[in-house]
């Protein structure tokens, strides 16, 4: 079978490997149809993801079919032939955080192609209660759930209020998620950008039609303007740029909330008087839980969610090597690339 595998930053190989032997009990083999790349893949590509080690096969966006099933899956509704999203965190399911239900946070957790090798190949063997599928989603729409899945998370964390002003930070592929679940919530969204094709798409694609710009506005002036003289009560941070983060801090509204969905190998620093005279809130949002998924999923379908414009780069698995420095371009356009197997 066709894999991809990152040797070393900046050096993708493609090479034949054997296919996975018949599912264990517990486990499904998949057709990966569909894998789309994420910013930790391109944070790997270029050397600066934490917690990461080369070779890896990357990939984590995926839209699957099973084409077998192992023992002891009887009781998971699934059937060879479904078509599934992955959830893409492999977690023990005894830690502390797992009996809680928080199974993101696990303390030995793997997420596919970064801890653990992914779905950069034709076919792979994972855990069957990983597996959400839909029989309407198509491989792409299938693809997309896992970002939108982490944005989901982080409007949950944050829990926005129905005409709730709510500032996202950052639109790209996470930043959009967190835009799109605030909206469902019935927030007031404003967005913060510094490119004018990100803006466009969240104006065209989203609707949305209030933002800042980072770089050209008085962004504390521009904020209150956009709330009736308020800062907003609840802050998305989706950048991953310490500055960014970091400055963040200084847009929340009293005793507002503030969720940085973004990581980054660095220091988040802020003035401590500052933060506790606006008695403000603070959490970091990691991965995403099933019942994200789920929601994510239940939502395409019902179609609050189009996500047939965010792709808007595909490649199969002889061209992608070849064009995958321009995904890293922010002049391409690229929203969402997709690698077809």
């Amino acid at each position: 079978m066709k894999t991809i595998t990152l040797n070393e930053p900046g050096s993708f190989s493609l090479t034949q490997m054997a296919e996975p032997d018949a599912p264990g009990s517990g486990e499904a083999l998949l057709r990966v149809h569909r894998v789309g790349i994420c910013g930790t893949d391109l944070h790997a590509y270029r050397g600066r993801q934490p917690y990461f080690t080369y070779p890896r096969i990357l990939g984590h966006e995926l839209g699957v079919e099973i084409v077998a099933l192992g023992a002891d899956t009887n009781g998971l509704n699934l059937a060879v032939g479904d078509r599934c999203s992955v959830e893409a965190y492999l977690n023990c399911g005894t830690c502390s955080a797992c009996r809680r239900g928080r199974t993101n946070c696990c303390t030995s957790l793997q997420t596919l192609g970064v801890h653990t090798d992914g779905g950069m190949r034709e076919m792979i063997t994972l855990p069957a209660d990983k597996l959400v599928k839909s029989a309407s989603l198509s491989y792409d729409q299938l693809a997309i759930v896992e970002m939108l899945s982490i944005g989901a998370h982080a409007v949950q964390r944050g829990q926005p209020l129905k005409g709730e002003n709510v500032l996202v930070i950052g639109a790209g592929p996470i930043g959009l998620g967190a835009i799109q679940f605030a909206r469902l919530a019935g927030a007031e969204v404003t967005v913060m950008e510094v490119s004018e094709v990100r803006m466009a798409f969240c104006r065209e694609q989203i609707g949305i039609e209030t933002f800042v710009n980072a770089k050209q506005d008085d962004v504390d002036n521009a904020l209150r303007s956009a709330g009736g003289g308020e800062l907003p009560t609840l802050v998305f941070d989706a950048t991953g740029n310490v500055h960014s983060m970091n400055a963040a801090f200084s847009f929340v509204e009293q005793a507002g909330r503030l969720v940085l969905i973004g990581l980054v190998q660095d220091n988040i620093t802020f003035f401590d008087p500052e933060f506790h005279r606006r008695e403000m809130t603070v959490m970091s949002s990691r991965n995403a839980t099933r019942a994200d998924f789920e929601q994510v999923v239940s939502a395409i379908e019902a179609g609050h969610i189009n996500v047939d414009p965010w792709i808007t780069h595909r490649a199969g698995p002889n061209e992608m090597i070849g064009v995958y420095d321009s995904w890293l371009d922010p002049e391409s356009g690229v929203i969402k690339a997709m690698l077809e197997f």
